[in-house]
């Protein structure tokens, strides 16, 4: 245990480094943001050469990167470019709550629904009910999340003026936004669980409950489902990363005030900092997540641990 321990933090250290390398290259190559932050014409070049070197900007792309490494360890990605006097790590931490508000309430749509359906379409293998469990999962995450945040909009908030369109308020606010944000997963969850039930209600014991005389929802929702339960455990993860990244979208359509809009402002004034902290974080909270899980699954099946 201890070498796959070892082994699985080997990995997300080599992950970790990785992705920090793509995202200061990839947030150097989108342009110079003081063209985008100052008005070029009206500004002295000296002035411009003098934010330059206040920012780093002036220089080699590998010192830059070192220092940006050695400052993102300490959690210090420095001060937002449009947003002088914040830190780029203030302004993800802030906003950081939103976000896990809404996808803690995303991960709760997808479970109350997702989790019930799948087992309910194994359980009715084969008829109308299982063909419409299969066509919800295939839409679910066929529409494309802005596309049904739109249509959801133009129901409930212009045509019968149920719930507001946009903001972060009570709980009709976040309603639309999470079932938005969680339908992916309701569909993914739903085909997942169903395989896996199909696959635990063709085993022996299950037959030997059966044979004994069980109540057939206590052979499935006690027995069943409690075994079947293990092989999705590594889908949470996922499940996690999904929720985040598709939160920037989501976030974007009902002017939720988290993480994802906070990273669509970034890319589009090339606010460096803010957008390598919204990055760097996002990924490691995915990164520890699926290191969690592999953990946890190889505690759940010793077998892990040997592959």
């Amino acid at each position: 245990m201890q070498r796959f321990i070892m082994i699985r933090i080997g990995q997300a250290l080599i992950a970790v480094i990785v992705v920090s390398v793509i995202v200061f290259s990839l947030s150097h190559l989108s342009g110079d943001p003081l063209t985008v932050l100052l008005p070029m014409g009206d500004v002295a070049p000296e002035d411009i050469e003098a934010i330059r070197a206040k920012w780093g900007l002036d220089k080699p792309i590998v010192s830059q990167y070192g220092v940006f490494m050695g400052n993102a360890l300490r959690g210090d990605f420095g001060n937002s470019y449009a947003f002088g006097g914040e830190t780029a790590m203030g302004m993800v931490i802030s906003r950081f709550p939103a976000t896990l508000q809404l996808a803690g309430s995303a991960l709760l749509v997808a479970i109350v629904i997702g989790i019930p359906l799948g087992v309910i379409t194994a359980a009715k293998k084969d008829s109308f009910i299982d063909y419409q469990g299969k066509g919800l999962a295939f839409l679910g995450q066929a529409i494309p999340s802005f596309w049904l945040g739109i249509m959801l909009m133009w129901l409930f908030s212009v045509q019968l003026g149920w719930l507001p369109t946009s903001g972060k308020g009570g709980i009709t606010h976040i309603l639309m936004p999470a079932f938005t944000l969680g339908l992916f997963q309701v569909a993914a969850l739903l085909r997942l669980i169903r395989s896996s039930m199909l696959d635990t209600l063709d085993t022996e014991y299950v037959k030997e409950a059966r044979i004994k005389g069980l109540p057939e929802w206590k052979v499935i929702w006690k027995h069943a489902l409690r075994n079947a339960l293990i092989a999705p455990l590594t889908y949470f993860a996922l499940i996690i990363g999904g929720l985040f990244t598709g939160a920037v979208i989501v976030e974007t359509v009902f002017s939720w005030p988290g993480v994802g809009q906070l990273a669509v402002g970034s890319v589009q004034s090339r606010d460096f900092p803010v957008l390598q902290a919204v990055v760097i974080v996002g990924s490691a909270i995915y990164i520890a997540a699926n290191f969690f899980v592999d953990i946890l699954y190889a505690y759940v099946d010793p077998r892990i641990r040997y592959a």
